[in-house]
């Protein structure tokens, strides 16, 4: 279709991609071709497409109650955040629609603490150049990327970007102003860039020391995308506040903000609100992904699934070391460095029948739903090593 005679906003550069219906890791299109989907609906689809305990949870939900809205108390929505505070750090759960929503709730709950503590001048907040927060003003001056801050000036007051890994820069920038850091355990949209442990240990000690609080960005990280339930636990360097989305609806429009007690104690009746966060059909939903991936033995399986993968990339990065540079991430969060660009290298695993997504840094992302199994893993990689070599065949007959 012609733009000018498209009904949508131009703000996506789609694929010329038709899809129609999905089989767990697989994505059929309308013409019957299926894909290797290890694009996840950018790691939403958690469980991959159509995962069946899934669709029986919505269906029933769907034919008994779809909206009240917060007016009322909704069962499924304490009994998922009940079950959130009992896996994490957490004592405190606010549902939102969309990890952008999570992040804004993140927010105002730090900057509430500080108010009701007697600190109202503790407001800003330190985050790290390359984070992806969302696109909301305050998430997009949160990120400070001038790419998605250019044309919506003026740029939301409050936030004060530092230089990934610069520890010196980090401590220099903190102020009597100062309320909170935000950070991403593994930066996904910046390129698949992971904090070290020891990194997030120092920036708990950090805040304790400064009487600031520490709030982790997991849209992308949590509910078992890097083997863990949330990636934090592997640093033993719990939040005060936690913003996820994304895997914890499996594909339905849902996030959360936890925090502990007394982070959360300014947040009183009357000083946030949503009107479909929490509602019936996501919490019915989020609970039935919990059921599979809170099981016995499940995120087990996923960190072997994902050493697989990994050792599968490390192969490649060996055999191509002319076309690969780099092989990133933890658990099923997997990022590929190419030696060209990302978009050539996403275009190729598309004519194998392979779907993947850019990220920051020239980073090709892999985020294949946790259900994946090894069969299907070394298929993927099987495609990748495919296209690989027709990107190097390729360079090589132009040099010729």
């Amino acid at each position: 279709m012609h733009q000018a005679d498209d009904p949508l906003f131009s703000t996506f550069a789609r694929a010329n991609l038709s899809v129609e219906r999905g089989e767990g890791v697989w994505l059929i299109d309308t013409e019957g071709r299926r894909y290797l989907d290890l694009t996840g609906g950018i790691a939403v689809n958690s469980l991959g497409h159509a995962h069946p305990h899934l669709a029986k949870a919505l269906a029933d939900q769907a034919a008994k109650l779809w909206h009240v809205s917060n007016l009322f108390e909704i069962p499924e929505q304490r009994r998922l955040g009940q079950r959130l505070v009992d896996a994490t750090f957490a004592d405190k759960a606010f549902f939102t629609n969309s990890g952008a929503e999570a992040l804004e709730c993140a927010i105002k709950t730090a900057r509430r603490y500080h108010y009701v503590s007697g600190r109202p001048e503790r407001y800003r907040i330190l985050t790290f150049a390359g984070a992806f927060h969302g696109r909301t003003l305050a998430t997009i001056a949160a990120g400070g990327q001038a790419k998605y801050l250019e044309g919506f000036g003026p740029k939301v007051e409050g936030f004060d970007q530092v230089p990934f890994g610069d520890h010196e820069a980090l401590r220099t920038a903190l102020t009597p102003e100062t309320a909170a850091i935000l950070v991403e355990p593994i930066q996904g949209e910046g390129g698949i860039r992971a904090v070290p442990d020891v990194c997030l240990r120092g920036l708990r000690e950090l805040c304790d020391k400064e009487g600031i609080l520490l709030i982790y960005d997991e849209v992308q990280t949590g509910v078992g995308r890097t083997g863990t339930f949330f990636a934090y636990e592997r640093s033993g360097a719990a939040p005060d506040i936690l913003a996820s989305a994304k895997g914890i609806g499996g594909g339905f429009p849902m996030g959360v903000c936890l925090a502990t007690a007394e982070a959360a104690k300014g947040m009183t009746p009357g000083t946030h609100g949503t009107t479909f966060g929490g509602n019936p059909l996501a919490m019915a939903v989020g609970n039935a992904v919990l059921d599979v991936v809170l099981a016995d033995g499940f995120l087990e399986e996923v960190r072997r699934t994902a050493s697989l993968l990994r050792q599968g990339l490390a192969s490649l990065q060996d055999r191509y070391p002319d076309m690969v540079e780099a092989v990133r991430g933890e658990g099923l969060l997997i990022g590929l460095k190419p030696t060209v660009p990302n978009g050539e290298l996403i275009g190729a695993l598309r004519d194998k029948s392979l779907l993947a997504a850019p990220a920051g840094d020239n980073v090709v992302r892999f985020l294949p739903p946790l259900t994946i199994t090894a069969d299907e893993v070394r298929e993927a990689v099987s495609r990748i090593d495919d296209a690989l070599a027709t990107l190097r065949d390729k360079a090589r007959g132009a040099a010729a």
